[in-house]
């Protein structure tokens, strides 16, 4: 994976491009392997991402005092 910046959308649309390359039988076993390795590159970059945006909205939850709020429920 060349970029660690990458936005969220964009992994993610790199991930499903792989995912349809793989439903494709007729790729010979080597380039699946290396497409799989891929895949799970973006893949991770994806969940790093959420959390890392589950964290935010968390904090800015806690500043806000909306967390006890859903606490209460």
């Amino acid at each position: 994976m060349e970029n660690n910046n990458m936005s969220f959308e964009a992994a993610l649309k790199e991930l499903e491009a792989i995912v349809k390359e793989l439903e494709n039988k007729e790729i010979p076993l080597e380039k699946s392997v290396d497409l799989y390795a891929k895949g799970l590159e973006y893949s991770q970059l994806c969940y790093k991402l959420l959390n890392q945006s589950e964290k935010l909205i968390l904090e800015k939850m806690t500043e806000n005092g909306l967390e006890k709020l859903e606490e209460d429920r």
